[in-house]
């Protein structure tokens, strides 16, 4: 993982903008480059629009240059998040970016959900949850949505599309952490 501070939150924030411009034919600022967007990162982009959720795609693991994932899930959440329309060129003024850097996952080990939930520490851990072919992720901002263990993970099991109260011994969790970066609030 990169070396991770301020500076390389504002290139990755920046190569996010340009992405989305470029992809959507807008002027944007021109990305700053650094040698670190040459290294392995897993990145998840987050748009926002007047303070609601308009996009978020990103990747668990680090298996392309952090440049690239931070290029492509930027666009990818501008353009393919199927949970919105495209956004739209006069909407791109309006957006407000945030970029999560995350660590390698982590697998941990419980006997049962009441262990598992007692392991997660909100508003620092990120969670993945698997269930065979199902899966779904949390980034640690949502527990400022979801403080309560027992909701965040019930939130979770719904997004992968299992009933709230659904439990197995097939189960898997995961969790990772971030450094986030978010663009200052748009001038009105």
């Amino acid at each position: 993982m990169p070396t991770i501070d301020d500076t390389l939150g504002q290139v990755l924030l920046a190569q996010a903008r340009q992405a989305i411009g470029t992809a959507l034919a807008q002027p944007a600022p021109p990305a700053r480059q650094d040698p670190r967007l040459a290294e392995r990162g897993a990145t998840f982009v987050t748009l926002t629009l007047d303070g609601e959720l308009r996009g978020c795609i990103g990747s668990l693991n680090a298996h392309r240059p952090l440049g690239e994932d931070v290029r492509e899930n930027a666009v990818a959440a501008a353009l393919r998040d199927t949970r919105f329309p495209p956004l739209s060129a006069q909407e791109f003024s309006r957006i407000r970016i945030e970029v999560s850097l995350l660590t390698e996952p982590d697998f941990i080990d419980f006997k049962d959900e009441a262990d598992a939930l007692a392991q997660l520490e909100p508003g620092r851990d990120g969670v993945i949850l698997f269930n065979g072919c199902q899966k779904a992720t949390f980034l640690p901002q949502v527990w400022e949505q979801l403080p309560d263990r027992r909701a965040f993970m019930a939130a979770l099991k719904q997004k992968a599309r299992l009933p709230v109260d659904f439990w197995s011994p097939n189960i898997m969790i995961a969790r990772y952490h971030v450094n986030k970066w978010k663009e200052a609030e748009t001038p009105e």
